[in-house]
C-alpha cells in the first residue's frame, strides 16, 4: 500500500500535457470576429469603437490561445475553463451574427437595434452615470432584500412553529402575499415620505412573501421524530427551534431567498421608474426617453450581470452552509 500511494504523484507528474482543443477553436473564433469587425465595411455609417472592439477580441483570442497551448499555471486555468469551452466558442459567433445584422448589412432598423461596438462606446464614455446607477440600485436592492428576508424568516418560523401566531398571520399572508407589489405603488408613494423609502418597502414586500411561505413550509415539514428524540434528551423549546427546526428548514429557506431575490429585481426596475433619482431602472427610462437604445441595452446587460452575480453569491453561501445536502441545484 505505501508503494502504491508513493507512485501516485509520479504518475500524475508523468501525465502528458493535453492541448485544450476547444479553447483553440474559441481563440480562432474570436480572431475571426476581430478581423471581420475591423475589415468588413459598415452598411450605414462608421460606428465609433469598431477598432476598439476588434482589439478587445484580439486580446481575448490571444489569451485563450495561451491558456490552451501553454502548460503550467495556464493548464490549471484551462481545466477550470473547460466546461465553459462551448460558450467561449459560441459567443464570437453570436456577436458576429449580431454585428452582421446591424452594422455590416443594416438588416435591423437603427437606432432601435445597436451593434456591439455601440454598447462598448456606452461603457467607455457613459460609465460614470452607469456606475452611479448600478451602485444606487445595488444599495436599494440590498436594503429591501435584507428587510424582506429578515421579516420573512421570522414570520415563516413563527407560523410554522406556533399555531397561535399562525392563526393571526396566516390570513394576512393569504391576502397580502399574492397581491403584486407593483400594484401598491400609488399607495406606497402616498404613505412614505420619500420615493426611496417606498421603493425599499416594495422590494421588501416582494421578498417577504416567498421567504415566509418557504420557511413556513420547511419548519412544518420537519420530521416529528426529531422533536421527540430531542425532548427525550431534555431539550427546551428554544433548543428545538434554533437547533432542530431552523437547521432542518434551511434548504427551504434558501429556495425562498432565491425566489425572493428574483421577484425583487422586477419590483426594483418598476420602482426606480416611478420617481427615484438614480438607478438602473431610472437609467432605462432616461435612455428610452432620449431614444438612446444603445444605452438601454448596455443597462440591461449590467442588470443581468448584477442579478446573476447576486444569485451566484447566494448559491455559494448555500453550498457552504448546506454542504451536507446531496443533489442540490447548481447555479
Amino acid at each position: 500500500m505505501p508503494t502504491y500511494s508513493a507512485e501516485l504523484p509520479r504518475r500524475a507528474a508523468a501525465r502528458p500535457f493535453a492541448v485544450w482543443k476547444t479553447g483553440l477553436l474559441a481563440a480562432a473564433g474570436w480572431l475571426a470576429f476581430a478581423l471581420y469587425s475591423s475589415e468588413a465595411p459598415n452598411a450605414i455609417r462608421d460606428w465609433p469603437y469598431t477598432r476598439e472592439l476588434a482589439n478587445l477580441s484580439l486580446a481575448i483570442a490571444a489569451l485563450l490561445a495561451l491558456i490552451a497551448l501553454l502548460p503550467g499555471p495556464t493548464a490549471r486555468l484551462a481545466e477550470r475553463l473547460r466546461p465553459a469551452g462551448p460558450w467561449l466558442l459560441a459567443l464570437p459567433l453570436l456577436l458576429g451574427f449580431w454585428q452582421l445584422a446591424t452594422a455590416k448589412l443594416g438588416l435591423l432598423p437603427v437606432p432601435f437595434f445597436a451593434p456591439p461596438q455601440a454598447l462598448l462606446e456606452v461603457y467607455a464614455e457613459d460609465w460614470p452615470r452607469l456606475a452611479e446607477s448600478l451602485l444606487h440600485s445595488f444599495w436599494l436592492l440590498a436594503n429591501g432584500v435584507l428587510l424582506g428576508s429578515v421579516f420573512g424568516f421570522i414570520a415563516g418560523v413563527s407560523i410554522g412553529w406556533s399555531q397561535r401566531i399562525g392563526y393571526w398571520l396566516h390570513p394576512v399572508l393569504r391576502i397580502l402575499g399574492p397581491v403584486p407589489s407593483t400594484a401598491l405603488l400609488p399607495i406606497c408613494f402616498f404613505i412614505f415620505p420619500s420615493s426611496w423609502g417606498a421603493s425599499v418597502f416594495l422590494i421588501a414586500l416582494a421578498t417577504w412573501f416567498p421567504v415566509t411561505v418557504l420557511t413556513w413550509s420547511g419548519v412544518a415539514s420537519v420530521d416529528r421524530a426529531y422533536y421527540d428524540v430531542a425532548r427525550t434528551l431534555g431539550a427546551s423549546e428554544r433548543f428545538l427551534i434554533f437547533r432542530v427546526a431552523i437547521p432542518a428548514a434551511l434548504p427551504h429557506v434558501f429556495v425562498g431567498l432565491f425566489m425572493g431575490l428574483g421577484a425583487s429585481f422586477s419590483v426594483l426596475v418598476v420602482a426606480e421608474m416611478m420617481g427615484v433619482k438614480a438607478g438602473l431602472g431610472w437609467y432605462l427610462q432616461w435612455a428610452q426617453g432620449w431614444a438612446a437604445y444603445a444605452n438601454m441595452y448596455a443597462a440591461l446587460l449590467v442588470m443581468a450581470l448584477l442579478c446573476s452575480g447576486l444569485i451566484t453569491a447566494l448559491f455559494l453561501i448555500r453550498d457552504r452552509v448546506l454542504s451536507w445536502q446531496k443533489g442540490a441545484v447548481k447555479w
